[in-house]
């Protein structure tokens, strides 16, 4: 106990002096030991690009099934206004955290950012500066609303220049029109408004950004820098780097279950009952040499259907 809880006292004292900057190397292998895959220089996991392409025909439910299994319970928000709502938007989260605006708080902020850090332009932008491709921008924006937007179709088009990616934003954007034109901006927002946020601690000031790629909280989730971000049919659900690529091997498993029931039940072969609840040996049997038929044009990566017919007894 005397050797850990300096270490610990250590941890959080760090926490506090860095509250305001990027959050550390040290702090996100502290914070996410449990992935063991590549990382970007400052720490922050890095699923690899296969797994997030193959992320995009996962649906919410088997997301949530695999995370509720592994008792992940507070990693979906919903309730959100969208843009462009027909695609589906998957990244790796780069995550900013801003509260109500303090000028005194605001200050300090600015004088660090810009003359020990080298910051440039106001600090709404400062995160934006970090995105790389396949990054999606989480922000806690405290449901900011009138006076509040930071994000409008200037920044989103630098956003989506540097990531190919929309946001996920917990507060109001403006210029929407713009950020509508840009078609593969898919975004999850929690409203719109055409004022536009006030950052002068001496005048008018509604924001402080206060965090860096730090845990975050998005409504009811929380959110760690590197999470897989899978947002579509209205939800966003935000997924340890280290259970995604069993989120997206089970899904594949469930849509080829499916796809095999489906077109039995067609045929007329079985009856619902029987695709409905714990299949035979026979169904079984059945759906090897289906995989096996078709496994040239089934909407899943050859290699793991090879890799799941492996495990197969039937």
């Amino acid at each position: 106990m005397k050797i850990i809880l300096p270490l610990i006292l250590s941890f959080f004292l760090l926490t506090s002096f860095s509250q305001a900057q990027q959050i550390s190397k040290e702090e996100l292998l502290f914070l996410t030991p449990e992935w063991k895959g590549e990382r970007f220089p400052d720490g922050r996991p890095k699923v690899p690009d296969e797994i997030l392409k193959r992320m995009k025909l996962v649906t919410l439910e088997e997301a949530w099934a695999v995370l509720k299994g592994a008792n992940y319970k507070h990693a979906y928000d919903d309730g959100w206004m969208c843009i462009n709502p027909d695609s589906v938007l998957v990244g790796r989260a780069l995550t900013a955290t801003f509260m109500p605006g303090r000028p005194d708080v605001q200050r300090a902020i600015d004088k660090k950012g810009h003359e020990k850090d080298g910051r440039i332009k106001s600090q709404n932008s400062w995160p934006i500066d970090m995105l790389v491709k396949g990054d999606v921008y989480v922000v806690d924006q405290f449901g900011a609303h009138e006076d509040g937007p930071t994000v409008g179709d200037n920044l989103g088009n630098s956003i989506f220049a540097k990531t190919g990616n929309g946001i996920v934003y917990d507060g109001a954007v403006r210029d929407i029109n713009g950020l509508k034109e840009l078609g593969s901006f898919t975004s999850f927002i929690r409203s719109y408004h055409p004022s536009h946020h006030l950052n002068d601690p001496a005048g008018e000031l509604n924001t402080t950004l206060i965090g860096i790629n730090k845990p975050t909280r998005i409504g009811k989730a929380m959110v760690l820098p590197g999470d897989v971000v899978l947002g579509r049919d209205g939800g966003v659900i935000f997924i340890p780097p280290h259970l995604a690529e069993q989120v997206v091997k089970t899904s594949e498993i469930v849509r080829l279950r499916d796809m095999f029931g489906h077109e039995r039940l067609r045929e007329q072969k079985y009856t619902p009952g029987q695709i409905d609840s714990r299949w035979s040996d026979e169904i079984e049997k059945d759906f090897s040499n289906w995989l096996n038929d078709h496994i040239n044009e089934l909407p899943v990566p050859k290699e793991q259907i090879k890799e799941l017919l492996k495990t197969r007894t039937w």
